[in-house]
């Protein structure tokens, strides 16, 4: 009778099992999802580096699209008055200020008080650090599509000036949440 010491040996099963393909398809396909969510939601999101000593805060995360509510941190292009040119530059950064009124809030101002809805958010300066005259922003009804947008820093540049005013349309870039 032969022996089966000379036979070759039974040769494993060449390539993955069913269970192995399914699950690396799953794999690619969640991986797949998830580049596709990632992609979608940068088109909507960015990371802001906070330039100004106006906030404590150096970095948010911004959310585009969204009408800010009050007390939101409020991102927007700064617009393009010659003392924001003259202080930032001819493609000036966003600002990054907090939303003080909201549409159909009242701005008014007592002596150098800045007020929204009677509650003193700001004070004015009359000048800039480097001697430039700063000229009040808007009071009144705060209108449809609009913010004010402020700081209570001293030096702070943003709605309660004219050089910036209230912050409409399509000079709002999003609403931001600090991060650092």
């Amino acid at each position: 009778m032969a022996s089966r010491s000379d036979a070759t040996p039974a040769s494993p099963r060449a390539g993955l099992s069913v269970r192995k393909k399914l699950a690396t398809i799953g794999v690619l396909a969640a991986g797949a999802l998830a580049l596709q969510a990632l992609s979608q939601w940068s088109q909507s999101h960015a990371l802001m580096i906070n330039e100004s000593e106006s906030l404590p805060n150096w970095a948010f995360l911004v959310e585009a699209g969204r009408f800010p509510a009050r007390g939101d941190y409020v991102i927007f292009n700064p617009g393009r008055d010659p003392l924001v040119l003259k202080y930032f530059g001819e493609t000036p950064s966003a600002f990054a200020k907090i939303a003080y009124g909201v549409p159909g809030d009242v701005v008014s101002r007592e002596g150098s008080d800045v007020l929204v809805n009677g509650k003193t958010v700001a004070k004015l300066k009359p000048l800039t650090r480097l001697g430039d005259r700063l000229e009040a922003g808007p009071v009144g009804r705060i209108p449809e599509g609009c913010v004010f947008a402020g700081t209570d820093h001293k030096d702070g540049f943003d709605s309660r000036y004219a050089a910036i005013g209230f912050v409409c349309g399509n000079r709002l870039a999003g609403v931001g949440r600090p991060i650092l």
